[in-house]
C-alpha cells in the first residue's frame, strides 16, 4: 500500500510540474505578441476578427488570426489560411494554448482571436488565463444561445461582458444594450469605446468586394486606430484581406431554365441579424421582386421558428416556403395576412418540390433567401443547389462594380504568388463578358455577393501545369483581351515572415 500511494504522490507531483511549466512556456509565448485581440459578440465574430487582422497588417504589423465560426481557420502573417485541426472534430478552448504557441512562432506584433467560448465561465478562462487581451471587441448582443448566457439579452450581454480585460480596452458597436455593457466595463475598470457605423462612408463601404457591415468596418477602424495605424492604411488593408466562408453572398442558378437569385442567410440565425442582411441585399440591389423566403426548422428550436415566422411581417415576401421540422411553429407565427402565402413542405421531400415552387406561375428571375438554422434539411438544399448549372452573366443586369483593391503599401513586403501575378482572360470570354458574343463560353458564374466576380479560363502561357481559372471583376474587362491581375480573393501567397524557433 504505502508503494502504491508513493506512486501516486509522484505522479500527482510529475503533474504539477508539468502544469506548471505549460503554464510559464504559454505566459512566455503570450507576452511575446505586443497587441493581442479578443473578438466576442453574438454576430459577425469571424468577419470582424478578418477585417482587424487586415486592418493591422494594412499598418505593416505582422498579424495572425483565428477564426471559429464558419470554418475554424489559423491565418499566418500574409494571409495563408490553413484549417485548425481538432480531435474527433470537437472544440475545445483549450486549442487555444496551441493557437498562441504557432502564432508567437512568427514572432508577429498582433494576434487577433475568435473568442469560441459560450459559457461565462469559459468565457472568463478564455480572457483571464489564455488570452489576455490588451483590446477587446464586444461586437453586438443579440437573441442566440440564450440557455447558455441568457434568459434575457441584458444576461447576455453580462456575459459577454466577462471577455473585458480589467483596466483594458474595449470596443463595441452595440447599442440597444450598451449601458449593461458600461456598467461591466465600470466593474473592471474597462475603457468602453462605443462605435459610429454612420462614421463609415458609403464610398467606403463600396470598396469591399463581399458584402460587409458598417458596423464591423467601424470595429475594424478602431482597433486600427488604438493601435496607431491610420484610417485610410486601415481600409487598404481590409478590403485586401479574405472574407470568411460564412459571409453572405448571392450565387445565381439555372433552375429549369429559370435563373434563381439564391441568399444563404443562415448563418446569421437570430431575427435582428437576418433582417439586416435581407435589408442589406435588397438595397444592393443583389435580390429582388419575387421574394421567396426559405424558413428551414429544427424539432430543437420550436421558438426560433416562430421567430422567423413572425419576421416575414416585416419582409412581405412573395412567397414563404417552410422545410425541415415542426413546420407548424413557423407557420402559426406568420401574419394573418400572409398565410395563404405559406408553403409547407415540412419533412424529407424530394429538392424537385422545392424547385417545381420556384417555377410555378410565373416567369424570370427569383430570389430565394434561406433563413433560421443551416442544420439538417438546410444542409441538404444547400448541396442540391450547388449542384445547379450556374446562371450566365446577364449583359443586360452587370453585376454592382467594385474598385479593384490598392497596390500594397511600401511599408509591407510585396508577396510572392507561385502563378504569375497576371493573367490574360481570353478573347472569347471578355467578348461574352462585354455582349458580343453569340453562346456563352467557358465561365463558371458570377458569385454577385463578391462584387461581381466571374471565374474564367486563363490564356495565359505561364505554367507547365497545365491552364488556370482566375476570378476578374466583370467591370474591369473593357476589351477582347485584357490583362488583369489576380483578385486577393482567389490567389494566396507565401508567408512574408518565417517562424522562429522557440
Amino acid at each position: 500500500m504505502t508503494f502504491l500511494f508513493t506512486v501516486y504522490l509522484i505522479g500527482c507531483l510529475a503533474a504539477l510540474l508539468a502544469g506548471i511549466s505549460e503554464q510559464r512556456r504559454h505566459h512566455r509565448h503570450l507576452h511575446s505578441i505586443p497587441t493581442r485581440v479578443v473578438v466576442n459578440g453574438i454576430r459577425g465574430k469571424s468577419s470582424i476578427t478578418r477585417l482587424c487582422a487586415g486592418a493591422l497588417r494594412g499598418g505593416g504589423l505582422v498579424t495572425v488570426a483565428k477564426t471559429t465560426g464558419s470554418a475554424a481557420r489559423f491565418i499566418s502573417p500574409d494571409g495563408e489560411e490553413e484549417p485548425v485541426y481538432r480531435k474527433f472534430g470537437l472544440a475545445n478552448i483549450v486549442e487555444q494554448i496551441g493557437i498562441v504557441r504557432r502564432a508567437a512562432a512568427f514572432g508577429p506584433d498582433a494576434l487577433v482571436i475568435e473568442c469560441m467560448a459560450v459559457l461565462p465561465d469559459l468565457q472568463e478562462v478564455n480572457e483571464r488565463k489564455l488570452i489576455q487581451s490588451t483590446l477587446c471587441v464586444i461586437c453586438n448582443v443579440r437573441e442566440d444561445h440564450l440557455t447558455e448566457m441568457g434568459p434575457t439579452l441584458d444576461d447576455v450581454a453580462r456575459s459577454l461582458s466577462r471577455s473585458m480585460p480589467i483596466g483594458g480596452v474595449c470596443i463595441t458597436a452595440e447599442q440597444d444594450r450598451f449601458h449593461v455593457l458600461s456598467e461591466e466595463a465600470a466593474r473592471r475598470s474597462c475603457q468602453l469605446i462605443q462605435v459610429d457605423p454612420d462614421s463609415v462612408t458609403d464610398a467606403e463601404i463600396a470598396r469591399f468586394p463581399w458584402i460587409t457591415f458598417k458596423e464591423n468596418v467601424a470595429i475594424a477602424i478602431a482597433v486600427a486606430e488604438l493601435s496607431g495605424i491610420g484610417r485610410r492604411a486601415a481600409l487598404d488593408g481590409m478590403v485586401t484581406a479574405r472574407p470568411d466562408p460564412g459571409t453572405v453572398a448571392v450565387h445565381s442558378y439555372d433552375a429549369a431554365g429559370r435563373r434563381v437569385d439564391f441568399a444563404n442567410v443562415f448563418a446569421a440565425n437570430d431575427p435582428a441579424s437576418t433582417l439586416m442582411n435581407v435589408e442589406l441585399l435588397t438595397a444592393r440591389g443583389l435580390i429582388g421582386r419575387p421574394l421567396n423566403i426559405v424558413i428551414n426548422c429544427r424539432p430543437d428550436r420550436i421558438e426560433r421558428n416562430g421567430q422567423m415566422g413572425e419576421l416575414t411581417g416585416r419582409l412581405h415576401p412573395d412567397r414563404i416556403i417552410l422545410i425541415g421540422e415542426q413546420t407548424h411553429s413557423a407557420r402559426l407565427t406568420v401574419p394573418a395576412d400572409l398565410i395563404d402565402r405559406v408553403v409547407d413542405l415540412g419533412g424529407a421531400l424530394p429538392f424537385t418540390r422545392l424547385l417545381d415552387e420556384l417555377v410555378t406561375d410565373s416567369s424570370g428571375a427569383a430570389s430565394l433567401v434561406a433563413v433560421g438554422n443551416i442544420h439538417g434539411q438546410g444542409e441538404i438544399l444547400l448541396d442540391r443547389l450547388r449542384a445547379l448549372p450556374l446562371a450566365p452573366v446577364l449583359a443586360s443586369q452587370p453585376p454592382p462594380s467594385r474598385p479593384a483593391p490598392p497596390a500594397a503599401s511600401p511599408t509591407r513586403p510585396t508577396p510572392h504568388r507561385r502563378r504569375s501575378s497576371h493573367h490574360q482572360v481570353s478573347s472569347v470570354a471578355a467578348a461574352f463578358i462585354n455582349g458580343s458574343a453569340p453562346s456563352r463560353p467557358s465561365l463558371r458564374g458570377v458569385d454577385q455577393g463578391m462584387g461581381g466576380l466571374v471565374e474564367v479560363d486563363c490564356a495565359c502561357r505561364h505554367h507547365s501545369d497545365g491552364p488556370c481559372r482566375i476570378a476578374v471583376p466583370v467591370s474591369s474587362i473593357s476589351g477582347p483581351t485584357t490583362q488583369l491581375p489576380v483578385h486577393p480573393a482567389a490567389a494566396g501567397s507565401t508567408r512574408n515572415r518565417k517562424p522562429q524557433s522557440h
